[in-house]
């Protein structure tokens, strides 16, 4: 068996496990001995300071374990109280206090062995430690008990930390140096970085926490390098491997594209048309991502993309992530071109078999121009001859395979995708890596303020009288709640729930309309007619409206449930109202206390730019829910941590786009390892087409 087949191999291979560890280890992802010494400690206990209590020294920083003997908590009136917590080992005790921290007590329980680590102060005959941290001490029988650094493994029903222990020991043991190294000799040299068996030893067995920090910082770097690695790659693959044809420009199409845009540009909407006109103008694809805050004029930029496409004799495709935006989109259109030659068509799954037939032999004859419509128009019964440029809006709702799907023949098309959900810095460099970007900030002339509010139970009949007040100017308002139906949860409110209660309630003198996504098609499309010409004031929903509704007369929304919202969805939520010539007005209705839900929506409302809070979203959320979802299909980071490994990612960066540049298929030698890392974690999703 070589070592490559050894580290594939079962981890049955492993003494002591047999099916049934081998089932509990897969549901950590842990198959191979491969799986099983990439399995990184999630954090470590440090028993190098360990110290008996007799022998502690005043002042000087120290970790204690111990059994816990006596808990006394005191309450002493206008929210003070007092934790005491008596620990001994077989030396001596030590009393840790907490003061005005009641949660603390909860830590605690009598014969639990903990650690505490502080700065010990003599009281009489006593030792005390005052805010002490603490860790549920974690040591497997037969281990010491000082003098170590413990690994803390991820674990799963079944598994202790004794037997994860024990595993990965035997699996470093035995097999930890047949790991390839992947990274050449020079490259560890120039990026002063360990080699790849000295880094497993020092992860899971470390002597000090400089040879933690040194082992991490190899991993994590090798792991960005290979996703930066995948980027670059694609990256040049679409500039010199795919041609596309060129779009031309002149100073008469842009004169007839803007006769037809009832609108004044602004700055930042002519800086990103002379960026997408540079790229389409070229022999290889466009491949850039427009992002703007909600409301900052995209989808003009998009329009005009596409209309240059169509004065040149070719086809475009605008695609949105739902059949409401689609249609929205359609309409628009139509109006705003109405007055023009460009021949329109709507593609959507609930299209009548007749008027797909007819819309398909149009498209496929050339005799339609630009086609609005949902993802159905990527499911492979359309063929677009003439197709120049595809833009989706939202990209943030499809995934990476669905985004190169109409490259597939022929051909490609320039690409154009929008979000209105900005992205911080450090994402853009890695789930959108491959494209170029365009930013847009600021706001067209006439776009309203939109004001933001936090209204607690205590405010909500002051707010609903406001509501109802802007209701009888004319105005219309959204309510919104992040559940369809009824939740066990006391403190969660359904939209059918909400929508009968204002019928009955806060609003039964007003024409309310509710949509849902699980409502037919034909029905949602009604009530949103309704609402659009103005027969409801007040449209009940779920966050369905949170992408692309457009109705300039609503000024109000009420947000239920406000703690249980992501804090994008509740700034593209808020986008929704000040569209027209009225400010918009914006209640954020937490009903739970959840201290990380109230944070989130506080800082919606003190935060109104959208790159702003998106930031503010990242550091508060980390990256976690940002990478490895199913919209970006791309695999999750095993080690890296974005905000914490910001310098890495961009040393990574350079590095993977300087070698991609001298070696683009990673064919030297001295790269082919590199090749097989990102050919197996990466090729599928990011499709590199024949990489490998």
């Amino acid at each position: 068996m070589s070592t490559t087949e050894s580290l594939l191999s079962s981890v049955q291979l492993l003494s002591g496990v047999g099916p049934e560890r081998a089932e509990t280890l897969a549901r950590l992802g842990i198959r191979t001995i491969a799986d099983l010494l990439f399995c990184f400690p999630r954090r470590y206990q440090d028993l190098t300071l360990l110290k008996p209590i007799f022998e502690l020294v005043e002042d000087e920083p120290v970790s204690v374990r111990g059994i816990v003997t006596e808990i006394d908590n005191q309450s002493r009136g206008f929210g003070r109280s007092r934790l005491t917590v008596l620990v001994s080992d077989s030396s001596a005790s030590l009393r840790a206090m907490w003061f005005n921290q009641p949660a603390m007590r909860h830590r605690f329980e009598i014969g639990k062995q903990v650690l505490l680590s502080g700065k010990p102060k003599r009281k009489g005959l006593t030792w005390e430690m005052a805010h002490p941290r603490v860790q549920d001490l974690i040591v497997a029988e037969g281990e010491e008990a000082s003098g170590e650094i413990l690994p803390i493994y991820p674990l799963t029903q079944g598994l202790t930390q004794a037997a994860m222990r024990r595993l990965a020991k035997q699996a470093l043991e035995k097999y930890g140096h047949f790991v390839e190294e992947a990274l050449p000799a020079s490259f560890q040299t120039e990026h002063q970085l360990c080699g790849i068996t000295d880094a497993l030893f020092q992860i899971h067995h470390p002597a000090s926490q400089e040879e933690i920090d040194t082992a991490r910082n190899r991993f994590v770097f090798q792991e960005l390098l290979v996703l930066q690695l995948a980027l670059a790659i694609r990256r040049y693959q679409l500039i010199n491997e795919q041609t596309a044809i060129p779009v031309e420009m002149s100073a008469k199409i842009d004169s007839r594209v803007r006769r037809l845009l009832p609108f004044i540009m602004t700055p930042a909407q002519e800086e990103a048309i002379d960026e997408v006109v540079a790229d389409m103008g070229r022999d290889t694809p466009m491949n850039r991502l427009l992002q703007g805050d909600v409301g900052s004029g995209k989808t003009v930029v998009a329009l005009y993309a596409m209309l240059v496409v169509v004065a040149g004799g070719q086809q475009a495709v605008l695609m949105a992530p739902t059949e409401v935006l689609a249609n929205q989109h359609f309409r628009t259109l139509t109006k705003m071109l109405a007055n023009s030659r460009v021949r329109l068509a709507l593609w959507t799954g609930t299209l009548g078999a007749a008027q797909r037939r007819e819309t398909k032999a149009k498209l496929e004859a050339g005799e339609i121009d630009l086609v609005i419509g949902t993802q159905a128009i990527i499911q492979g019964e359309l063929s677009l001859p003439k197709l120049g440029l595809v833009v989706i809006d939202e990209q943030h709702k499809f995934g990476v395979r669905q985004r190169a799907h109409l490259r597939d023949s022929g051909e490609s098309p320039h690409y154009l995708v929008m979000t209105a959900t900005p992205i911080p810095r450090t994402v853009a460099m890695t789930v959108y890596g491959d494209l170029d970007v365009s930013t847009m900030k600021g706001f067209p002339p006439g776009r309203q303020e939109v004001h933001t509010y936090v209204v607690t139970d205590d405010l909500r009949a002051r707010w609903w009288n406001f509501y109802r007040e802007q209701l009888r100017a004319g105005r219309q308002g959204f309510v919104v709640t992040p559940l369809l139906e009824q939740s066990e949860d006391e403190h969660l409110v359904s939209v059918l729930e909400a929508y009968e209660a204002l019928c009955r309630g806060e609003l039964k003198d007003f024409r309310l309309q509710l949509v849902h996504g699980r409502m037919k098609p034909v029905e949602k499309q009604a009530a949103m007619d309704a609402f659009r010409t103005r027969e409801a004031q007040v449209l009940v929903a779920t966050s369905v409206v949170e992408v692309g509704i457009d109705i300039p007369n609503a000024a109000v929304m009420t947000i239920e449930n406000a703690e249980r919202f992501g804090m994008a969805s509740l700034h593209q939520l808020r986008g929704r109202v000040g569209r027209g010539q009225y400010p918009g007005y914006v209640a954020l209705c937490p009903r739970a206390n959840s201290e990380e839900g109230m944070k989130r929506v506080q800082a919606v409302a003190d935060t109104r730019d959208g790159f702003d809070l998106a930031e503010v979203d990242f550091s508060m959320r980390g990256p976690g829910e940002l990478l490895g979802t199913k919209q970006h299909g791309i695999p999750p980071l095993r080690i890296a941590d974005l905000q914490r490994d910001h310098a890495v990612l961009i040393e990574a960066r350079k590095a993977a786009q300087s070698l991609v540049a001298t070696d683009p298929k990673l064919a030297l030698p001295e790269h082919r390892g590199l090749l097989r890392q990102v050919t197996a974690r990466y090729a599928e999703v990011i499709t590199l087409g024949d990489v490998g």
